[in-house]
């Protein structure tokens, strides 16, 4: 609890609520727990909890911007790679509690962990009373990462401009092929390629199969010309 207070700033009370947030499901099954004791549940409410508030500073923050364009940048800001990256510069990933098998693996750096903790730690604050607290803690915390995105949103919103300019052409859609996977299970590369019309228009990497999509069809649209 007393990491946690460190981390986010915010005083906690509740003991349980945090030590759910923080523990995985491997654990809980490990040791035969209930399975309301690892972050599951806290994890769809903090979801809730962040999604509201980045709506919020996206809603008075971009006053003439349609509903379209607010949900990308939202669902950029509130992906696993975002929570995953915020999670793991303040530390909260070396406090997840996970089985044995899954340390062993590498799991505790995985984005999908990271982010999951990192939305029931929200969650808990929630529940224990801090709900004005957590929201400004994710209206300071997110605030460079949405900059970021608007300002750079063209490569963010890659994929659907590659695919809107194609279907301009013709009824067929860019096609994205997994060419390879490379790496323990913590640390995965996937290489992907995108083509369109059978000709290959770019190849990328990345971390995660979105990722290498969303580079894929970035390279894509700056071969094309069209950003």
């Amino acid at each position: 609890m007393k990491s946690v207070a460190e981390i986010f700033g915010i005083e906690t009370i509740s003991k349980d609520l945090y030590k759910y947030a923080l523990t995985h499901s491997s654990y809980t099954k490990e040791l035969n727990l209930p399975a309301t004791e690892c972050y599951e549940r806290l994890e769809f409410l903090g979801d809730a909890v962040l999604k509201l508030s980045i709506s919020d500073v996206l809603f008075r923050k971009y006053p003439d911007s349609p509903e379209g364009e607010l949900s990308k940048i939202r669902s950029i800001i509130v992906s696993d790679n975002t929570l995953a990256d915020v999670a793991k510069k303040n530390g909260l990933q070396k406090l997840i509690i996970m089985s044995r098998h899954e340390e062993k693996q590498g799991c505790r750096n995985l984005n999908s962990i990271c982010a999951c903790a990192f939305e029931a730690t929200l969650g808990a604050y929630y529940l224990d009373g801090k709900y004005d607290e957590i929201v400004e803690y994710i209206k300071s915390t997110f605030e460079p990462y949405i900059e970021d995105v608007q300002k750079h949103f063209e490569k963010f919103n890659a994929k659907a401009i590659l695919q809107e300019y194609t279907q301009g052409l013709t009824k067929n859609t860019p096609v994205y092929t997994l060419l390879n996977e490379t790496g323990p299970q913590h640390k995965k590369v996937f290489e992907i390629e995108v083509s369109y019309n059978g000709e290959v228009l770019a190849t990328e990497k990345g971390s995660t199969k979105k990722e290498a999509e969303q580079k894929c069809a970035y390279s894509a649209c700056k071969k094309l010309g069209i950003i």
